[in-house]
Parts: structure tokens; sequence; C-alpha cells
């Protein structure tokens, strides 16, 4: 079992998460500039939150993107400033994401598997929502961002 509290681990899946989160950003066509070399926010091995740099703006957010133990996740940075936001609409958006598949429909631009998996996905998907906005109400965690 990795100990997460060892710098050496932290930054070891910090670098995996950033090599993902270019990865992912790459494959969806996402123009973008720079890439932080660590997360804005992060709790290992959990979930990280990486600020993008906008490629109409350098040196300004332009997305957010979240990857870790759940789905690798972007969102623009126009009206989100803070990390702490970040993982709050995340939250958000998941959540109502998971209440359409459980229902029977697609959501709109999301592509988790085939109708036979979305009650299933929906479960996994709701539960990863919960920890979000769990995170995101607690002050405590947010202390030094």
């Amino acid at each position: 079992m990795a100990d997460y509290d060892d710098p050496a681990t932290e930054e070891q899946w910090c670098s995996e998460r950033r090599a993902e989160v270019v990865d992912y950003l790459e494959a969806e066509g996402v123009t973008h500039g720079r890439v932080g070399d660590w997360p804005a926010w992060h709790t290992a091995p959990y979930v990280s939150v990486w600020a993008i740099e906008g490629k109409e703006r350098p040196c300004w957010v332009g997305w957010w993107v979240i990857c870790g133990d759940l789905p690798t996740d972007y969102v623009s940075a126009a009206d989100i400033k803070h990390p702490r936001e970040a993982v709050r609409t995340f939250g958000t958006q998941w959540r109502e994401q998971a209440r359409l598949m459980s229902s029977g429909e697609r959501p709109a631009d999301i592509y988790m598997g085939g109708p036979e998996d979305r009650p299933a996905r929906a479960l996994l998907l709701e539960a990863r929502a919960t920890l979000l906005l769990t995170f995101a109400d607690d002050d405590s965690i947010w202390k030094d961002v």
C-alpha cells in the first residue's frame, strides 16, 4: 500500500495525474496553453484539480480539469475562479448526469458506456459527485488553497 503522506509518493502520483490530464486534453481536442506542474488542489490518491492556461489569454486559467480515482473531466474557467468552485461544479454536474442516467436517459456530450451500463455507472457517478460536494463544503481542506 502506497504511503501518500510520503512526499516522493505524492509527487509521483501528481506527476502521473498531470500526464493523464495532458493526454486527456489532447484526446478531447481542447485548445489550451500550459498545464501546471502541480495541481491547484488535490487529495492523493483520490482527486486532483488542475488549472489549465487558456490559449487566448496566456497566464490566465482557461480550464479546470479533474483527474484521479474518478472520471477525468474539464470545465471552462470563465465563471469559475477557484479550484473549490471547480470541485463544486463537477459535483453538481455529475449529480445531474447520474440522475439522467438513472432514469435511462443519455446525458448530452458525455460517453460512459452503453445503455445497459448506465444504471451501474449512474451509481458510481453519484457516489463521486457526493464525495466532491462533501469536499467542496468542507472548509478545513481549503484553508491553504
